[in-house]
């Protein structure tokens, strides 16, 4: 069976597994000036929108009538679009909260609001058709996603949903299986990039349920993951960087962020057009630094910025983020478990990998002047002063040196009580841009990777403080309007978050699961 590789490709032939057409070609591509009008002149307020549309009929049909039609006097655009396209809903547009359900009973119902069956190929459609039942976030996000997958799974796993959360990790191999890697979300416009590679953590959480055996289950998945990650590495000298792997100068190997196409992002073209053209810099390059951002999942943020304000300074690929490189750290460690069950010897090779990727975390990204692990521009050889949550992971990850890692992790408590503890639980960062991943935010994945990593670091007391300042937040906003949101203001309790290329959105996959888990966990009273 052929795969795609690790570019956008316009025409496959082959097969899925469960017999269906492998769908690659973006909508950009197969719509062509329709699809940058519609984009450009904004007929829908969400660039999503019209990217997600299902067409009536054949695309060729659709596009050989709007050339026809768009030069007569009096031509609607949208109404041409609304004529030859069904617009998707959210989710939950038809689904009604009971107010009166405390929130557990309310989220363990929204799992089958939330949940899609097996896809079927349409047709001019942006999805990737996935061959098991999955859940998605909620709002405008109407498939599945790669990092908010793992938060929800957490979820899952205390409504003792374990069968969902197989079939979300054998669609995630599916996806690496037929596609090279695991993109964005199971659209073709997310081709290009990945997202934090969260695929062994979920692996390790099944394999909780289910027994060990889970990790020579995936096996292969995880293997043919890394080696997405690390394509390239052998073939770079030292100061060099292709694709997502940078070799330092000491010739050590570190990770990014990337994306491997060199277009505005589909779903936000208009946005990434505007941005370039006010950038004043080269448009390929803005586009590539937005595209990463957006395979980092922290889109958009200061921690970015060249400038520390402005998004048109951005130069994400230039960072070596720890948060990235302790969940490769991870993979390298599940792969090591994983062939020593199978009596591979080569399981030695991967420990080593994981030890020596710790040990270049510490020396690059533990910033002695900020007590944090920061991320480490190579291109400048300087450590980023820029304190947010990303500094976390290391704490949830690395096995090696416990000792010292909680020596660090009382010096980082310090900083986070100190730069991020807000009233409604951790501030995505220090600073207020008007972008969605910094202050006054708070998201779940980032409050359960900063409560996990203290926890596991010997830090419980805030762990648990934390906890409790967002699980309250969480509850109020859902008694006062009866959802839970993608996002919150936690440094106002009292009003909503903001930022962004769209409205705040709610459902929502990850929120829900991070708050079972940390009621479960802490034994917070739910409302």
């Amino acid at each position: 069976m052929n795969r795609t590789g690790f570019i956008l490709l316009f025409v496959v032939s082959s097969f899925l597994s469960f017999g269906q057409p492998l769908v690659t070609t973006p909508p950009d591509k197969i719509y062509g000036k329709l699809f940058v009008d519609v984009q450009m002149n904004k007929v829908f307020p969400d660039g999503k929108t019209f990217v997600d549309c299902i067409p009536k009929r054949k695309p060729a049909e659709i596009l050989a009538d709007y050339e026809t039609a768009r030069s007569a006097a009096g031509f609607d655009l949208k109404k041409f679009v609304l004529d030859n396209f069904d617009v998707p809903g959210s989710p939950t547009d038809n689904y009604k909260t009971n107010t009166s359900e405390d929130v557990v009973t309310h989220i363990r119902n929204l799992w089958a609001v939330l949940k899609r069956t097996p896809d079927k190929p349409v047709e001019g459609s942006s999805l990737l058709p996935l061959p098991y039942p999955y859940i998605v976030p909620g709002g405008r996000f109407r498939e599945v996603y790669y990092w908010d997958s793992y938060f929800t799974m957490l979820g899952l796993k205390e409504s003792g949903e374990i069968e969902m959360i197989d079939n979300m990790v054998k669609n995630f191999a599916y996806l690496i299986e037929n596609y090279g890697h695991i993109p964005n979300g199971n659209r073709t416009y997310y081709l290009g990039r990945s997202q934090p590679p969260f695929f062994s953590v979920m692996v390790a959480l099944l394999a909780e349920a289910r027994g060990d055996s889970v990790y020579q289950e995936f096996l292969p998945a995880m293997e043919k993951e890394y080696q997405f990650w690390m394509d390239g590495s052998g073939k770079l000298k030292a100061g060099q960087a292709y694709r997502r792997v940078v070799r330092l100068k000491d010739g050590d190997i570190l990770n990014r962020y990337w994306d491997d196409a060199t277009v505005p992002r589909q779903e936000s073209w208009r946005e990434d057009v505007l941005t370039a053209q006010k950038s004043g810099r080269d448009k390929i390059e803005m586009y590539e630094q937005l595209r990463a951002a957006a395979e980092s999942g922290i889109d958009f943020s200061s921690r970015w910025f060249a400038d520390g304000r402005d998004l048109i300074t951005i130069r994400t690929s230039d960072m070596i983020p720890p948060d990235l490189n302790s969940l490769l750290y991870h993979l390298e460690w599940a792969i090591s478990k994983a062939k020593l069950m199978n009596k591979d010897s080569s399981y030695l090779e991967y420990r080593r990998k994981a030890i020596r990727r710790g040990e270049l975390i510490d020396r690059y990204c533990w910033n002695k002047a900020r007590s944090f692990y920061t991320d480490y521009n190579f291109k400048t050889g300087k450590q980023s002063n820029h304190i947010n949550p990303g500094g976390m992971y290391p704490f949830c990850f690395i096995n090696e040196h416990p000792d010292y890692l909680s020596l660090l992790a009382r010096k980082v408590a310090a900083v986070i009580r100190d730069k991020l503890l807000k009233p409604g639980g951790v501030s995505t960062s220090e600073f207020n841009t008007g972008e969605q991943w910094d202050a006054p935010n708070g998201w779940a994945p980032l409050e359960w990777m900063t409560i996990w990593g203290l926890d596991r670091c010997g830090q419980k007391d805030l762990a648990a403080d934390i906890a409790a300042r967002w699980v309250k937040l969480n509850e109020k906003v859902y008694k006062e309007t009866g959802k839970l949101m993608e996002k919150y203001n936690v440094v106002d309790i009292n009003q909503d978050a903001g930022g962004g290329e769209y409205p705040g959105q709610d459902g929502f996959g990850w929120t829900n699961g991070v708050l079972l888990r940390l009621i479960r966990q802490y034994d917070l009273p739910k409302e």
